[in-house]
């Protein structure tokens, strides 16, 4: 082990902490601390580029290829409300590459398969969080399309001209508005329940979904300005791969996900 890495574990150490529960505690962090792991996220997709960059290009084909379906069926406009659906479930489609950046930490072999793997560990935990990762990414269907009903009232346009009418007329401020408010706020709930819930759970089979996700809510509690921050970063990459027809995704998401392990370990006291 290197000074650097020594010096880094005796400052996460001595760092205050809040207790949760008997076993768990949080750490305080300083809003430099999401850009380290923005940065050890790369350093891992570059130790691991095969494995990485593997999970990338399934977001990328199934995100293309049910855009494509919703296109060709005409349900166009379902594409943005899904598209903001993913980020709620995206916590729990990273545990692949959470698993390969913890292999990476302990210098244990990567291989393919390691969503499965980690899966293994705390399957029943995992499934209830999955549940309610997907309950949350219904509320916020059916939340859009309640906004929808109440503050759209004019004929939806085509296609080519979906967004420039829905979002950049002028003419649907109240709607575009009255959406912001409502996913922010769903938003906001889903980050905090989940910000290190996943990583969490496979890191330690024996702790249950409901004490990792008040560990996670005390951590974003505890420090809010930095996880702010980070979930502006995340929805910047994302939504940047997004924006390029999700090709963007191959790197964006390996990206992401390497960094929320190294969140997890940086914000939760190790055993």
């Amino acid at each position: 082990m290197n000074e650097a890495t020594i010096g880094t574990l005796s400052e996460l150490n001595a760092a205050p902490r809040e207790r949760v529960d008997v076993d768990v505690d949080i750490n305080a962090i300083t809003l430099e601390q999401p850009w380290e792991w923005l940065r050890k996220g790369w350093a891992d997709l570059r130790r691991a580029p095969g494995f990485s960059l593997t999970y990338g290009a399934v977001f990328v084909a199934v995100s293309l290829l049910m855009t494509l379906g919703l296109l060709a069926d005409g349900l166009f406009f379902i594409v943005p409300v899904l598209a903001a659906g993913f980020f709620l479930v995206a916590p729990m489609l990273g545990i692949g590459l959470y698993q390969i950046s913890a292999n990476l930490e302990t210098g244990a072999p990567v291989h393919f398969c390691q969503a499965r793997e980690a899966w293994r560990r705390n399957a029943v935990q995992l499934a209830a969080m999955a549940l309610v990762l997907v309950f949350m990414m219904l509320v916020w269907m059916l939340a859009a399309i309640l906004v929808f009903a109440l503050f759209f009232d004019n004929p939806v346009p085509t296609w080519e001209r979906f967004i420039p009418v829905v979002f950049l007329s002028g003419e649907n401020n109240t709607f575009v508005l009255a959406g912001v408010l409502v996913g922010g706020v769903i938003a906001a709930f889903t980050f905090a329940i989940s910000a290190v819930t996943v990583p969490m759970l496979m890191d330690r089979p024996a702790v249950d979904v409901m004490t990792a996700m008040r560990t996670s809510v005390a951590a974003v509690r505890r420090n809010w300005q930095p996880m702010g921050l980070w979930a502006v970063l995340i929805v910047l990459f994302v939504g940047l791969g997004i924006l390029t027809w999700f090709i963007g995704l191959l790197v964006a998401m390996p990206l992401i996900g390497h960094g929320t392990w190294h969140a997890y370990r940086d914000l939760v006291a190790r055993d």
